[in-house]
């Protein structure tokens, strides 16, 4: 019987490509919303390709005097910055092959995710929109809604026994810290393997090729071919600890 792996991933504004090859390599994703906001964090900005390279796009949030409120309770400062990250998408993108199939259903996603006024149902939103179009049909749970707890590597740990994990495929990021909680999986007996991507290239609108912006850089300029380029650069994964 194969392994059944679980991925639990920060549900990030506008992810890049290896955030959607991680979770397509899933049996289930634990989306971790319940864990500390952190501010200018991958949590509230991600890159687009501009004719000047990577520019962050930033979503404004509510962090005076909320030091260690959780992602999911993170509140948008306000809804005016849409039509400024609306107007910045299509004066990039305006020329993408795919721009004109896209652009439209972004807008309409932004603009529903955007009605509860928190961090997370946007980042929510656009991920499983982005999900969906590049054939990412992994099964989605927020941490938060599981009745888990725990800190660190026991939580995640936690998370992944909940899951009925033997296997937790984890962003290479992490390895240090696991490596000092690792006998919290060891006790439950599910292996720790390391996520290894080497970022494909694709066309873009402005030369030379840039990587690591936002998985919608590849998708504006590749439309359907988006998903079978976001999967080549994926590499085999490395044990935990394991060079």
């Amino acid at each position: 019987m194969s392994a059944r792996t679980v991925v639990i991933a920060q549900p990030t504004f506008l992810p890049w490509a290896g955030w959607f090859d991680l979770a397509d390599q899933a049996d289930q994703l634990i989306v971790l919303d319940d864990v500390a906001f952190s501010k200018q964090s991958w949590q509230q900005r991600n890159r687009i390709r501009t004719p000047d390279g990577l520019s962050y796009i930033t979503v404004p949030v509510r962090s005076a005097g909320r030091l260690g409120q959780r992602i999911l309770d993170t509140e948008l400062a306000d809804t005016i910055f849409v039509d400024k990250l609306l107007r910045t998408i299509s004066g990039n993108y305006g020329r993408a092959p795919h721009f004109a199939r896209y652009y439209p259903e972004f807008c309409r996603v932004v603009k529903a995710s955007i009605a509860s006024g928190r961090l997370a149902e946007l980042n929510c939103g656009l991920i499983d929109w982005l999900a969906g179009q590049l054939g990412v049909n992994t099964p989605r749970v927020r941490s938060s809604e599981l009745g888990v707890a725990g800190k660190r590597g026991e939580y995640v740990a936690r998370l992944c026994e909940h899951a009925g994990a033997s296997r937790y495929l984890s962003p290479a990021g992490a390895e240090d810290y696991l490596l000092e909680d690792k006998m919290a999986f060891e006790s439950r007996s599910i292996t720790v393997d390391l996520h290894v991507y080497e970022h494909p290239v694709y066309r873009q609108c402005f030369k030379p090729f840039v990587p690591y912006a936002s998985v919608l850089d590849l998708l504006m300029n590749e439309g359907d071919a988006a998903g079978d380029i976001m999967r080549s650069g994926r590499r085999p994964a490395r044990r935990l600890g394991v060079l």
